[in-house]
């Protein structure tokens, strides 16, 4: 785990969070390190996304530290909180846009609404957003009027509106058509490169996140299981990581629901509840 606090934007030690009695990290530490695409992964309902809420403060952890550029997020006061939400962008899972307003509008609304911009101004930050991710033309069609991929490239142009330092991705390529998600793989590696981002990409999708991602770590039953580089996990000798990664639908986590033998169960006989 590297420590170096220049290196690091985000740093997690001894992380505990449950909901009710279903323990979802159970000492979790991880680096984020600036200007790095760091991924996270893992089986569906392991916790990623709620990941980001604890770094982002929706959430607050049972135990441990999350510190995001030096601040412990869980101790901010909420004005603070809130100065610090105003430097990480988000895009959401389902892109998020405001229905009622245009392209243009929807880039525009967090400029308006954090800063005191002249509209003249506000117009050409706009317009640089959407030029970045190719929609600068599409900048007066209405979210109705968007493909699925087209949405999310809006959602991430929204999210670059503050200039922020770190942009939190919550399973960006969902639902997306190979096109489209070559089309946001792409970005997310460039405009992380060209601004000098920082970025945390959560996702089940391997493959697209190997091809971008610096470091990737690998969460499952409330630990981190891996940890390494795309090629390093590629070469891992856990069985695990190695299912997962490859995709493999037998190993460690078995295929079959675990219980009678089969032979046993068919050995065992009627069953008259069940009426067989």
């Amino acid at each position: 785990m590297n420590d170096n606090s220049d290196d690091v934007l985000v740093r997690i030690r001894d992380l505990h969070f449950s909901r009710g009695n279903r323990k979802i990290f159970n000492g979790v530490d991880l680096d984020i390190r600036r200007g790095k695409v760091t991924a996270i992964m893992g089986p569906s309902g392991t916790g990623k996304t709620t990941l980001l809420k604890l770094i982002g403060g929706q959430l607050k952890p049972d135990q441990g530290s999350i510190q995001v550029d030096g601040l412990e997020v869980p101790k901010l006061k909420l004005s603070k909180l809130y100065e610090l939400r105003k430097r990480i962008g988000m895009l959401f899972q389902s892109g998020a846009l405001l229905t009622d307003i245009n392209v243009f509008d929807n880039v525009a609304f967090p400029i308006r609404e954090h800063t005191n911009m002249p509209p003249s101004m506000i117009r050409d930050m706009v317009l640089m957003k959407l030029e970045s991710v190719g929609l600068r033309n599409a900048r007066d069609m209405m979210p109705s009027e968007l493909s699925g991929g087209m949405a999310r490239r809006v959602a991430l142009a929204r999210a670059m509106a503050l200039d922020p330092m770190m942009i939190l991705y919550d399973e960006p390529f969902t639902g997306q058509d190979p096109i489209s998600m070559g089309v946001i793989v792409q970005l997310i590696r460039l405009l992380n490169d060209a601004l000098g981002l920082t970025s945390i990409v959560v996702s089940h999708d391997v493959q697209e996140t190997a091809t971008i991602a610096d470091d990737i770590y690998v969460l499952s039953e409330g630990k981190v299981v891996g940890h390494g580089t795309p090629q390093q996990l590629a070469e891992t000798d856990s069985d695990w990581v190695k299912q997962f990664m490859q995709g493999l639908p037998d190993g460690p986590v078995p295929f079959h629901y675990l219980g009678m033998q089969y032979v046993d169960d068919l050995l065992a006989g009627t069953d008259p509840e069940r009426g067989v």
